[in-house]
């Protein structure tokens, strides 16, 4: 299992925006969002996540409001704002050709150096 202090820079902040375009959904949702759709292979640490969702809250890229959790406690639920959605579909852009980039460099065989 990974944890977040070994992703890539930038990372979180990606997966953040793509677990909001799933749907709103309060801070530790986002958490467990992140947690399940990558079957188990990250773990998010709180100390993170809620910093992460400041950042991008400040940059204008979520939109924060005040409800109500299931658990009936005030929590502050998040959706992507327009801005978000735009950034999402470039670094989606961009992250797809990292993966192949680093694919191909670790897929080389000693013929084709």
């Amino acid at each position: 299992m990974l944890m977040t202090k070994e992703l890539l820079p930038g990372t979180l902040d990606m997966m953040i925006l793509k677990a909001l375009s799933l749907g709103p959904t309060h801070g530790y949702g986002v958490l467990l969002r992140i947690e399940e759709t990558s079957k188990g292979l990250l773990a998010l640490e709180q100390g993170s996540l809620y910093p992460a969702l400041g950042r991008l809250e400040s940059k204008g890229l979520i939109d924060p409001e005040w409800g109500t959790s299931a658990k009936n406690r005030r929590a502050k639920f998040y959706s992507l704002s327009p801005a978000g959605h735009r950034r999402l579909a470039g670094e989606a852009s961009r992250w797809t050709q990292m993966v192949e980039a680093v694919s191909n460099v670790m897929d080389a065989q000693p013929n084709e150096a």
